[in-house]
């Protein structure tokens, strides 16, 4: 009994130091990773560091992080957040964030980001790069808001992002229970039908390529861009609008996508309404643009539906036979 006793005593000792060692270890790292970011011209920073979780875990609380990359014009704060992690396995990490407002700024822009439960959960490969497996952003209610105004919010967030056999291909899933737009959005449908507060549904399913897989460096240096979108579903609901999406994009090196995006739009009019008043299509084209979609719904046999394919070629965008213009460069900051 009595060598059991000391071996139990030795374990615990052992696991003790282990524990210890393990902490100090994960803050030298966090402070060290800092530091290097100070070097490279960063403004990064934090109030104090501290680790619990004895005797399963590590929970590193940094007090007040700020981080802020000149080169790209990005930056983000908090009161705090915590990294927790499996006392044996640094790899399996999750953040957690700060109840109290968040600040996300680019350039002159900041917003503020309220998010109760925030937390992403990552998984990351063994090695030195620690590349990311797998991502699970999840929170209870959230809103952004920019100059005191909501630009958008909802109940919660789920948002999943899983590295394929691929390395550099991940499968993505994101859904918002009743998003609510902000009052720029609902401006903007002033002279559409009257809409809900909230939409009913909105979800993304598509697998993207990116130019790397996403590790450390997607911090430390760029971010991972993406060459082929393949889009399998996205589908809003607000009020009587229905909205649709299907379809691939390939990206080049400057961001100027090419490909199709098959459309389905309910109660497409109001749509229209909706783009004329964000001044996407200007008074002049309205008569026209409704006439050729009415054209092409009624060949679908529902006025009221619209089947039309949203094509990006050479850098120009156009709804099936109407040309709305330069596409958006899709380059991540």
């Amino acid at each position: 009994m009595n060598r059991l006793v000391r071996l139990i005593v030795f374990i615990i000792i052992a696991w003790s130091v282990y524990w210890f060692v393990a902490g100090y270890g994960l803050r030298s790292a966090i402070a060290g990773w800092f530091e290097q970011r100070q070097q490279q011209g960063w403004q990064a920073e934090f109030s104090d560091i501290g680790t619990t979780g004895y005797p399963a875990r590590h929970v590193t609380r940094l007090g007040a992080p700020i981080l802020a990359d000149p080169a790209n014009g990005t930056a983000w704060s908090a009161d705090w957040i915590d990294l927790d992690s499996p006392a044996i396995w640094p790899g399996r990490q999750t953040l957690r964030f700060a109840d109290t407002p968040q600040r996300l700024s680019y350039f002159d822009q900041t917003a503020i980001v309220a998010a109760r439960n925030m937390q992403a959960d990552l998984h990351l490969k063994p090695g030195v790069a620690l590349m990311l497996e797998r991502m699970a952003l999840t929170s209870d209610p959230w809103s952004v808001a920019r100059d005191g105004k909501l630009v958008a919010g909802a109940r919660n967030l789920n948002l999943i992002m899983v590295q394929t056999e691929t390395p550099e291909t991940y499968a993505i899933v994101a859904e918002a229970q009743a998003f609510t737009p902000g009052e720029d959005l609902r401006d903007l449908m002033q002279s559409a039908a009257s809409l809900p507060q909230e939409f009913e549904t909105l979800q993304l399913d598509m697998t993207v390529r990116f130019d790397k897989p996403w590790d450390r460096s997607a911090l430390e240096e760029r971010r991972p861009q993406p060459v082929v979108i393949d889009l399998a579903l996205a589908e809003a609901k607000w009020g009587a609008l229905r909205l649709f999406a299907t379809g691939e994009l390939n990206v080049d090196a400057q961001g100027v996508p090419t490909g199709e995006i098959a459309l389905k739009a309910e109660n497409w009019r109001d749509m229209v309404a909706m783009a004329n008043a964000a001044g996407v299509l200007p008074d002049q084209a309205i008569d026209p643009v409704n006439r050729v979609l009415n054209l092409l719904a009624g060949l679908g046999g529902n006025p009221n539906a619209l089947d039309v394919l949203l094509n990006f070629r050479n850098g120009y965008m156009a709804l099936g036979p109407i040309p709305l213009g330069p596409a958006p460069r899709l380059i991540l900051r």
